[in-house]
């Protein structure tokens, strides 16, 4: 449902349209009450019409508004409108952390790389110490404001999607599908082995998700992902990556071995918590 300028959502005032996605379609507004502009998400039908998965989502956004941390988009409302369901954020000026990948290996250094990968693991870690998981981290995800600093996006939201999508979709929220294990929900090449089995996720499961994404920044290319869904999700369960010492030979070995750490298919092979993993990469960075 498409939204017009000077369209009102309670005290919001629509803009103009800022982008679309399976979530919803993002709206520039005006708070008419504190007269500042902010961003608004339109919660797609699917979502909006399911009980039970939105009263799952307001439960889930009143826990990621309260995080309230640097690293984590800001989340100022949640509401509804003649039956349009919305969420009220902060308005951020910058790209996502696709748009920069996407431009080549060339335009992120390791320097780089890692510092966002740090601010990634800060965000995490504390939405972790709450409970909350992500389960859909990805270059999309992360918008890296006009002042250099990451935050990501999209909390809790991702687990709601019912739409299977190829693996080099990576533009929509979420991959998902029923296996016997259970869902699999998440976008493929990016999901965690234990994501892509359908068994039951925790921290560790983010923490692989960021170790393919800080894999991409390094390498210039995702490390699992093959001609279909079904393959990549193979590929994560049984397959290795191609060793960073080859891809992206001028990293160093303390760099490389906190990538393969997070990438361990097992997740006690990971890091015990993920603010280790974000004090490793802070030391590195």
């Amino acid at each position: 449902m498409a939204l017009f300028p000077g369209t009102r959502l309670g005290p919001y005032e629509i803009l103009a349209p800022l982008g679309a996605g399976g979530m919803g379609e993002v709206y520039r507004a005006r708070d008419t009450r504190l007269g500042r502009e902010v961003a608004i998400k339109v919660l797609p039908d699917h979502l909006a019409s399911d009980h039970k998965a939105l009263a799952r989502f307001e439960t889930e956004a009143k826990a990621v508004a309260a995080l309230s941390h640097p690293n984590i988009l800001f989340l100022l409302d949640v509401g509804e409108t003649n039956g349009i369901h919305y969420a009220v954020t902060e308005l951020l000026e910058g790209e996502t952390l696709r748009a920069l990948v996407a431009r080549g290996p060339v335009t992120v250094t390791v320097k780089r790389a890692l510092e966002i990968a740090h601010e990634i693991a800060e965000g995490l870690a504390a939405a972790h110490e709450k409970g909350i998981v992500h389960r859909d981290l990805k270059p999309e995800n992360v918008f890296l404001t006009k002042d250099g600093h990451a935050k990501i996006l999209d909390f809790g939201l991702a687990r709601h999607e019912t739409v299977f999508r190829d693996p080099n979709d990576t533009h929509s929220p979420t991959v998902s599908a029923l296996t016997e294990a259970g869902a699999v929900m998440g976008t493929a090449a990016y999901m965690s082995p234990e994501q892509a089995s359908g068994r039951p996720v925790d921290h560790r499961s983010d923490q692989f998700s960021l170790g393919t994404v800080l894999y991409e920044m390094l390498a210039g290319k995702r490390p699992f992902v093959r001609a279909s869904a079904a393959e990549t999700l193979t590929a994560i369960i049984r397959e290795e990556p191609e060793p960073l010492s080859k891809t992206a030979p001028n990293v160093s070995v303390p760099v490389r071995l906190i990538v393969e750490r997070c990438l361990a298919k097992e997740p006690r092979g990971r890091y015990e918590s993920t603010a280790d993993l974000a004090r490793e990469l802070q030391a590195w960075r």
